[in-house]
């Protein structure tokens, strides 16, 4: 039986400046995949998920979302199927947890129609799915780093999207709180077969939390496949330009550094 993919980015090219350019990269995700882009710094991660969600126009490329093409998609209707948290959210910082989310149901509002029962009921959930339910009322600037990441989460929750894009979702959380967000990513995924792309900077939670892994260097995909496929130590000499030791003793592997090839010690990664 064929096998729609929910999103389907073909041939994506993009060229900002003369030194950096994403080079006919294609990233297809079926409903319910757990999808993560990893890359050495600079290799255009954050840059293609941006183009994929019509923040940045690709030079050449088709998105499919859904079975549309993005680009006959009015910005509501795209919201309806996709929504993205990106590295770095922008200010909001006196708005409470509650008044965060119900932005996620604009999407889904007539002009000036205001918040119906349906919508209250779905902010409500949000904010339960993402255990947020006795900071509702905080506002964000009192938050901790973790629980304000819960939160906006729970505002892209609320826009019921089929996909999920995350950009460096556990940027600058200690680790119980990175765990903490990748478990609750882990849980949309199963419990609403939600689709999850994400850029991740650690290797060994990209084998963790997904099914397939996408990598990219210098504006192109090297190679994707499952965990196990892709992290090979040919891979990481290319890529990565590191020495790993692989261990396989969990159902995903685990690496670890043994040497820097550009300078011979592990202190410049």
């Amino acid at each position: 039986m064929l096998v729609l993919a929910i999103l389907d980015a073909e041939r994506i090219s993009f060229a900002p400046t003369p030194r950096f350019s994403i080079q006919d990269v294609n990233i297809s995700a079926e409903q319910g995949e757990r999808i993560a882009i990893i890359g050495p710094n600079g290799s255009g991660k954050s840059t293609m998920l941006r183009l994929i969600t019509r923040l940045l126009q690709p030079k050449t490329g088709t998105v499919m979302l859904d079975g549309h093409d993005i680009r006959t998609l009015r910005g509501n209707e795209i919201a309806r199927i996709l929504a993205m948290l990106p590295q770095m959210q922008a200010g909001q910082h006196d708005l409470t947890v509650r008044d965060l989310v119900r932005y996620g149901r604009h999407p889904h509002q007539r002009w000036f129609s205001g918040m119906s029962p349906e919508d209250h009921e779905i902010v409500a959930w949000a904010i339960q799915s993402t255990r947020m339910t006795h900071l509702a009322d905080q506002q964000l600037q009192s938050l901790s780093g973790g629980e304000r990441q819960r939160a906006w989460i729970a505002m892209s929750l609320a826009q019921l999207p089929k996909v999920l894009l995350l950009d460096e979702p556990t940027t600058f959380l200690d680790i119980s709180h990175q765990f903490e967000i990748l478990e609750l990513i882990t849980q949309l995924n199963k419990e609403m077969n939600m689709t999850i792309v994400s850029v991740l900077h650690d290797i060994n939670q990209a084998a963790q939390y997904s099914d397939r892994l996408i990598v990219m260097k210098e504006g192109r995909m090297v190679t994707q496949g499952t965990p196990t496929e892709v992290l090979t130590h040919e891979m990481f000499e290319e890529v990565f330009e590191i020495r790993v030791r692989i261990h396989h003793d969990d159902p995903y592997p685990y690496v670890r550094l043994m040497q820097c090839l550009r300078c011979d010690k592990p202190s410049c990664l």
